[in-house]
């Protein structure tokens, strides 16, 4: 599990700005903080820094429990989307559900910031390059059950296309939400049954415009 954030990093990430998330520091912090992933460059001049969905969760929980990070426990991390299928996934519940809302809105802060136009209903560059993880927390923020280790559920897998994850759900009438639920969050999606078996599944690739 990643290691929780420094002192020196949780100040500065507490000091970002709370509605679009700007980071302020030397250039040794923001390198530190986007190294971990949670902050990211913006790729226009001037160039500043702004936290990443994981680090606007972080923040938030900064903000809730402003606890030394000598205090935070081992295995604290920063914020990942259900997949679906892990071996050992978070606890459900209140604080989990907080946690997928506070990403989910620190998602749509990045695609304000970084889409050209201020699109929020659009992919960013971020999601492009972390394209399980970004599927996976349309899904999760949307309500959708993800797949235990032995139960049904959705999982969101890598495939060799380019900017193009696989989604399955064993229920014909969930993959369809899920498909619905991709496309209202920006996504392009279509289905296809594999060949030998038969299974059902979406093609989902973030829209450009």
């Amino acid at each position: 599990m990643t290691r929780p954030p420094t002192a020196a990093q949780r100040r500065v990430i507490d000091a970002a700005d709370p509605v679009t998330g700007r980071l302020r520091g030397t250039e040794a912090q923001l390198a530190s903080l986007v190294k971990r992933g949670l902050a990211f460059r913006h790729p226009r001049p001037p160039h500043d820094h702004f936290l990443t969905p994981e680090g606007h969760r972080v923040r938030q929980g900064v903000m809730e429990a402003p606890a030394p990070a000598a205090e935070a426990p081992a295995d604290a991390g920063v914020f990942a989307a259900r997949v679906g299928g892990e071996e050992t996934p978070p606890e459900s519940g209140p604080t989990r559900r907080r946690e997928v809302h506070s990403a989910w809105q620190g998602l749509r802060e990045l695609r304000r910031m970084t889409n050209a136009d201020g699109a929020v209903d659009r992919p960013c560059g971020w999601e492009r390059t972390h394209l399980v993880q970004a599927a996976a927390l349309a899904l999760e923020a949307a309500g959708h059950r993800p797949a235990g280790r032995d139960a049904g559920g959705y999982r969101v897998r890598e495939t060799p296309q380019p900017e193009a994850v696989a989604v399955y759900e064993p229920d014909g009438e969930a993959l369809r939400t899920c498909a619905a639920t991709l496309q209202g969050a920006g996504w392009q999606v279509s289905e296809h049954r594999e060949p030998r078996t038969g299974t059902r599944y979406l093609l989902a690739s973030p829209r450009r415009a």
